[in-house]
């Protein structure tokens, strides 16, 4: 595709956001099951599921045994992640732990994709209920690595549109609306998005991750999808994780 008609869609597709307040058209019905769901998400049966999930392995106490903490720094050690885990020579997601805790313990581990992880996922992370994100992005060289790989991702422009995650979330787009939500700028220390996540989705009718949703992003704006697990993918989560710190975790969140 030539420079020019990339710049075109590029253009067409910013332009196409309108701006916030009156065209944030949530409908009376939508924002009433909002507030209901607020006060009784549905997650919180999916969370109870990975509760169950977790207990053949062991629980929390199997959980913390396996992380190398004691189950009173458990939470405060959850709160640290994405992280990176010396057995495994990387810096991971939960999820990924939970799978190698799954296949060390003669498991099958689960998909990363499928909704059993990320109803564990969702219960391990909500244990740390409470606890303010506490991720170190300097803690070495590895974190400071992957932090700088999640910079590139979210920065680097893609696909036939040239579009970046910073062209939909960066400061220059704060105030307007696509597909009737506001668009945050997750660039900006101080955000939440982390904290809220695994999340019940209203439009998806499921429980989605921060990297699943990630993915809906790159979908839609018709992006190649990052595979859930990859480096680029958890360096993305970290780099999103650390403009969070400081934030209160509480999952599950609930998002439109």
């Amino acid at each position: 595709m030539k420079t020019g008609i990339k710049i075109a869609l590029s253009v067409a597709m910013l332009t196409s956001l309108s701006f916030g307040g009156e065209q944030f058209a949530m409908s009376d019905a939508d924002r009433a099951m909002y507030v209901e769901m607020s006060e009784n998400n549905p997650a919180d049966i999916m969370i109870a599921d990975g509760e169950e999930l977790l207990e053949y392995m062991g629980g929390d106490a199997g959980l913390a045994k396996y992380f190398g903490v004691s189950e009173d720094d458990l939470p405060a050690y959850i709160a640290g992640f994405p992280r990176y885990i010396k057995k495994f020579d990387m810096v991971v997601g939960l999820d990924q732990v939970i799978q190698a805790m799954m296949a060390d313990g003669g498991h099958k581990p689960l998909k990363l994709k499928s909704g059993n992880m990320f109803s564990i996922m969702a219960y391990v992370k909500s244990i740390a209920n409470g606890e303010k994100i506490n991720i170190d992005v300097t803690a070495n060289k590895q974190m400071k690595e992957a932090y700088a790989l999640g910079l590139k991702t979210y920065m680097t422009k893609r696909g036939g549109r040239g579009l970046s995650c910073n062209s939909c979330h960066s400061p220059d787009v704060i105030g307007r609306v696509l597909r009737t939500q506001p668009l945050p700028d997750l660039s900006a220390k101080g955000v939440k998005a982390a904290a809220t996540w695994p999340a019940y989705r209203m439009t998806k009718s499921s429980l989605r991750t921060l990297q699943r949703r990630f993915q809906g992003c790159m979908k839609n704006a018709l992006l190649k999808v990052i595979p859930i697990g990859s480096k680029e993918m958890v360096a993305l989560e970290v780099y999103l994780t650390d403009k969070s710190k400081g934030a209160e975790i509480a999952i599950p969140g609930l998002k439109r």
